[in-house]
């Protein structure tokens, strides 16, 4: 097992825990908030920082600026005169590119299917599941009422949209951007996972 695999998903359709369970079965790594921890290490920005910036792009110079006051790392000219949600966009990155080349893993979110375009060793995918699904899955899971579900899926996928289009080139959730899109609730959890691990495994013999 040599293929690194990307998971983009609507929020409550189940992507991170199919993305977890994926690299279980697997037996390869699994990135998701461990890859904020990771970036935070490694390019000097606390932790709190890049949570606070995770995901979510912001254009407001004020805050950029005021940000910016607390950075540090990265220290060349162009990159200091960077908002400080570029930076931590960045650092993402390079993280991404590091795990990458140490070999298969899972990557949850993050424009990781952006960063690692280069890698012909990779399989994109985006999880998606219709409506009613979702906000099923959210109520049960948080013991939320129906508007609240569906108030906070409209903004995470906003805040999702907004910063993968911002950072990227593709669209984000548009079938032509992944390899593969699923909707899980066809299928549900495991057998999306098992959908997903029969079609890694049918790349890896087509590449062979």
């Amino acid at each position: 097992m040599n293929t690194i695999i990307t998971i983009g998903r609507q929020y409550g359709s189940g992507g991170r825990e199919i993305g977890e369970k994926l690299a279980k079965r697997l037996n390869i790594p699994y990135y998701d908030r461990e890859l904020l921890s990771r970036a935070a290490k490694e390019s000097g920005f606390c932790e709190e920082m890049i949570e606070n910036h995770d995901e979510r792009p912001t254009n407001s110079f004020l805050y950029n600026l005021v940000m910016d006051t607390y950075s540090f790392g990265y220290n060349s000219s162009s990159f200091v005169d960077m908002p400080i949600s570029h930076k931590i966009f960045l650092a993402q990155f390079d993280t991404i590119k590091k795990i990458a080349d140490e070999g298969a893993c899972v990557i949850v979110g993050r424009c990781a299917d952006y960063a690692l375009a280069d890698y012909p060793n990779c399989v994109h995918i985006f999880i998606h599941a219709d409506e009613e699904h979702k906000v099923k899955r959210l109520m049960e899971k948080h013991n939320i009422s129906e508007s609240k579900a569906k108030e906070t899926i409209s903004k995470k996928d906003k805040q999702r949209q907004s910063y993968y289009n911002y950072y990227s080139s593709k669209k984000w959730g548009r079938s032509d951007t992944y390899d593969l899109s699923v909707n899980s609730a066809r299928l549900g959890i495991d057998g999306t996972v098992n959908l997903l691990a029969q079609y890694v495994e049918d790349v890896e013999k087509e590449r062979q």
